[in-house]
């Protein structure tokens, strides 16, 4: 396991690499600077999505989670950058609760990257793991143009 730190509009945020895949972004993080070409390649994209010259990541992942929760990783790595799904419509394409669907958003291991701040509630914004909370995940709303969706 190797750690790496980044430098972030959201504090020194932190990557985890293992056995050649990203396993985990950690919201604060003391680490050094990244010393693996994925490592680095995972801080250069980071870098270009916040700067806004990126809208995707290309990255080897490998998220933590059970079978339910990588589908729900799946398909939260397919909403484009800039748009929303509701927690509903990601449960209804996988034959599941809404609640179970919230709840594997809240454990997506690898934010940002596995865009969980893209999926919403019904009647607002639904919640958000990361430090900051619901706040934060505004913020990347509206880095990604998608405040409209908010008002």
């Amino acid at each position: 396991m190797v750690e790496a730190g980044i430098e972030t509009p959201f504090g020194r945020l932190g990557l985890i690499e293992e056995q050649g895949a990203i396993t985990r972004l950690l919201w604060q993080s003391d680490a050094p600077e990244p010393s693996t070409p994925l490592l680095q390649s995972a801080a250069e994209q980071l870098n270009a999505y916040f700067a806004g010259e990126t809208r995707s990541f290309d990255l080897e992942l490998r998220p933590s989670g059970s079978g339910f929760q990588q589908s729900v990783n799946a398909v939260m790595q397919a909403i484009p950058f800039g748009e929303t799904r509701a927690y509903g419509e990601i449960a209804q394409e996988l034959g599941a609760s809404a609640q179970a669907v919230g709840n594997a958003c809240g454990g997506n291991s690898i934010p940002i990257i596995i865009p969980c701040h893209r999926v919403l509630g019904a009647n607002g914004l639904g919640g958000f793991s990361g430090d900051g909370a619901v706040e934060t995940k505004v913020k990347l709303l509206i880095h990604e143009g998608a405040a409209g969706l908010l008002i």
